[in-house]
């Protein structure tokens, strides 16, 4: 008996370091799935390291087909010369993904007929943590060449312009294999006076690099721009396209300023069948709260100081990553390692998005993430009057979140009914079905 009451001495103690442990690295239940950009075809990716006017900018590569085909034309604010940029390492942005990525959790019912014990939860720490033609028929399109040079795989050209259509034949005469119809698209960023980063492959270096993918581009400069131009992405496609954008400042969230953001649904307790859908589950979720908003809003899918996370999906970025995603104050002894993030979703076709997309840094720092919570019922002997009133409310504990999980995603509430374990006969009433 002595050995016994040792033994739940010390499971005790273990109880009470796993579940009131500090909020950075602990919480009751666990982490069980996240929704990663896998979720969505063709999902482009965008990395902002922002302070002030200074920007980092990291487009990943998701390029399908032969990379002799592949052509990059971006506008920008500025000339950029060859040491603005740089070829980045395509797991950062994988690291953002997953440290951000909307998560599904998981809780376990206690027994209803043990006393409860009451613990003081310890305060979470505050941690910081070249051309062909000549220049002559350059002159004659309307097109200078401000810089020309290669940065590993890539080679770059940065161009200015006077009008669209002498920029879609420089770009055609050149090898850019662009759509048709791109100077329609092109004829804004030239009134504007932006400059345009035109990249392709340099074939030799990319077979002599071993690389199997094309890696992401960075690029830094200085302007009171704070933007990301979407519209020439529109150029060939009539779908609509997802784009998540990871914001990191050492200020707080980011917003933007010419379309409205919403926060995704969060925090809602779900069936516990979920867990074997949860990619169904939140690719419902987000078209049914995509559709209810007109398909013309952003989607703010996290916000987090990324000295820490709770619960975690992966472990926060180290300085040495961050710096790799673009973080360029760390060295400054007034921030030291502070970084907020913000990841948000933008769902955009041509007819609802006909703006780029204009940011700004704020000061505000409240946390946000799309999390979802499963609850287990306890399913131990319950004998005594607490766990028979904790039995007879399981049913419409369930009702409920089979009616939260109808409304998010649109699906039909009997196929709901159907998966969940109701612990009675559940008799749905005669009209209900008329109703769903």
């Amino acid at each position: 008996m002595k050995i016994l009451r040792i033994l739940l001495s010390l499971l005790l103690s273990l109880i009470v370091v796993v579940c009131f442990a500090p909020k950075a690295w602990a919480f009751c239940g666990f982490y069980v799935a996240k929704a990663d950009s896998k979720l969505y075809n063709q999902a482009s990716q965008v990395v902002i390291a922002r302070d002030s006017d200074r920007t980092i900018l990291t487009m990943a590569n998701d390029y399908q087909g032969d990379v002799k085909d592949f052509a990059l034309v971006v506008p920008v604010p500025v000339v950029l010369k060859e040491e603005q940029v740089h070829v980045g390492e395509p797991n950062i942005i994988q690291r953002l993904d997953a440290f951000s990525a909307p998560r599904l959790v998981e809780y376990f019912d206690s027994d209803p007929c043990e006393p409860v014990l009451e613990y003081r939860r310890i305060p979470s720490p505050v941690n910081s943590v070249t051309s062909g033609r000549g220049a002559i028929d350059e002159e004659a399109l309307g097109v200078t060449v401000e810089e020309s040079f290669s940065v590993g795989e890539y080679d770059i050209v940065i161009l200015s312009a006077n009008e669209s259509n002498g920029l879609e034949t420089w770009l055609r005469r050149n090898g850019y294999r662009i759509p048709r119809g791109a100077n329609r698209l092109l004829r804004p960023y030239i009134r504007q006076k932006m400059k345009f980063f035109v990249a392709k492959v340099n074939l030799q270096e990319f077979e002599e690099s071993g690389y199997q993918m094309l890696r992401p581009l960075m690029m830094a400069y200085e302007s009171p721009k704070f933007m990301l131009p979407i519209r020439l992405g529109m150029v060939n496609s009539t779908k609509e396209q997802d784009l998540i954008v990871y914001i990191l400042s050492p200020k707080g969230q980011a917003e933007i300023t010419n379309y409205r953001t919403v926060k995704i649904p969060s925090n809602t307790e779900l069936p516990v069948f979920v867990k074997e859908e949860f990619t169904d589950f939140y690719k419902a979720m987000f078209q049914t709260s995509y559709e209810q908003e007109g398909k013309k809003v952003a989607f703010l899918e996290y916000a987090w100081d990324m000295g820490w996370c709770d619960p975690c999906a992966d472990n926060p970025l180290t300085p040495e990553e961050l710096r790799q995603a673009g973080v360029f104050w760390l060295n400054s002894q007034k921030r030291g390692t502070n970084v907020f993030i913000t990841r948000l979703h933008v769902r955009y076709g041509r007819d609802k998005f006909p703006e780029d997309l204009m940011f700004q840094e704020t000061a505000n720092r409240q946390n946000f993430q799309g999390r979802y919570v499963l609850r287990h019922p306890y399913e131990g002997e319950m004998d005594c009057p607490a766990g028979e009133q904790y039995q007879k409310s399981l049913n419409k504990r369930f009702e409920q979140e089979a009616q939260t999980l109808a409304k998010l995603t649109g699906w039909n509430m009997r196929d709901i009914r159907k998966k969940i374990n109701f612990t009675q006969t559940h008799s749905t009433p005669w009209w209900r079905d008329v109703w769903d």
